[in-house]
């Protein structure tokens, strides 16, 4: 599994919401510069930041984007699984339409399933109160 820019780019905004207390609207463009993103290829990751409810955005003069919840509350498996439609390890788990014809007379799917499983485990246990400690931490040191 390799998570693509548009979910780590998505992870460091977060952050940074989460950095500035998430009361304030941060306006997009201050984040495109703080965080060296383009600004088209951030508006289309805060569009699905958006519509997936991880913001609240308003739009026009003082507007911007800020988290609608604690950073207690963001886990990282939920900002990835939005932004990169999953966490599959390999596209033959992957329900739907890319779902593997030989699913279920695979003999090595158990495993993938498996490490599937310790993939969103390990991402849901992770919060993004979790990475500002880990942050501070590492600041203090």
């Amino acid at each position: 599994m390799i998570v693509s820019t548009k979910g780590r780019y998505a992870l460091r905004v977060m952050l940074c919401f989460a950095q500035r207390g998430g009361e304030e609207y941060i306006p997009i463009k201050e984040i495109a510069e703080k965080e060296g993103i383009s600004l088209k290829y951030l508006e289309s990751i805060m569009t699905v930041l958006s519509k997936g409810g991880l913001v609240d955005a308003v739009h026009g003069k003082g507007g911007g984007y800020r988290l609608n919840r604690r950073p207690e509350d963001y886990t990282v498996g939920s900002i990835l699984k939005l932004t990169e439609g999953g966490l599959t390890a390999v596209s033959c788990t992957s329900e739907g339409p890319a779902a593997c014809s030989r699913s279920s007379c695979c003999e090595t799917r158990p495993m993938w399933d498996k490490l599937d499983k310790m993939i969103d485990d390990f991402f849901e246990s992770i919060t993004l109160a979790d990475l500002l400690k880990e942050s501070d931490s590492g600041k203090a040191e």
